[in-house]
């Protein structure tokens, strides 16, 4: 029996074998295009939500990962436009509690300078050159470089042809480059 049919007969063992393979690593891409821990988990989650109210139109056509990754790209796109609407009305107030418990002590202390001087600067200006390109860049980016999908793959996914991912994922490539060597992270010669 195929994994497709035993999927459409709700059997636990190829859900949870379907969960088990993919969930880390859809955390990890909602991680990588800019998201929190928090809302890369409910990302993931809502990724599983939707494929099982959507799993009678899977045709089986592409692996059971790229309708996954299908079904976050298209979350990712829902929540950056809910983010965008809720950006304009987020008080500072709300940032600052978040970084303390109900008796006023961190959450997460923060990192001691010196560590975080050493460890930290090379992820900072990733991050800040990551946070800096396009989100269809970035996501491509990811699929492609992180999660190690396709181009075929990514195409499905976005809803681009092949060339225009290739065509993508080069600019996030310069653009990432560019803006390391600006910020002085230029490779070792």
């Amino acid at each position: 029996m195929t994994i497709v049919r035993r999927l459409r007969e709700r059997d636990p063992a190829a859900l949870r074998t379907v969960v088990d393979q993919n969930a880390r690593r859809l955390f990890r891409a909602a991680r990588g295009m800019g998201f929190s821990r928090e809302e890369a988990d409910d990302l993931a989650q809502d990724v599983f939500v939707t494929f099982l109210e959507t799993l009678d139109r899977f045709e089986g056509r592409s692996q059971v990962s790229t309708w996954l990754f299908g079904i976050l790209h298209h979350k990712v796109q829902e929540r950056r436009r809910s983010r965008t609407r809720d950006d304009r009305n987020d008080p500072i107030d709300e940032a600052f509690e978040a970084r303390f418990d109900a008796s006023g002590n961190w959450i997460a202390p923060p990192v001691a300078p010196d560590r975080a001087a050493t460890s930290g600067q090379a992820a900072v200006a990733l991050g800040d050159c990551l946070d800096g390109l396009p989100p269809l860049q970035r996501e491509v980016f990811q699929l492609r470089q992180v999660e190690e999908l396709s181009a075929a793959d990514v195409s499905n996914v976005v809803g681009r042809t092949v060339t225009h991912v290739g065509v993508l994922f080069h600019r996030a490539r310069l653009r990432l480059r560019d803006c390391l060597d600006g910020k002085g992270w230029r490779p070792a010669s």
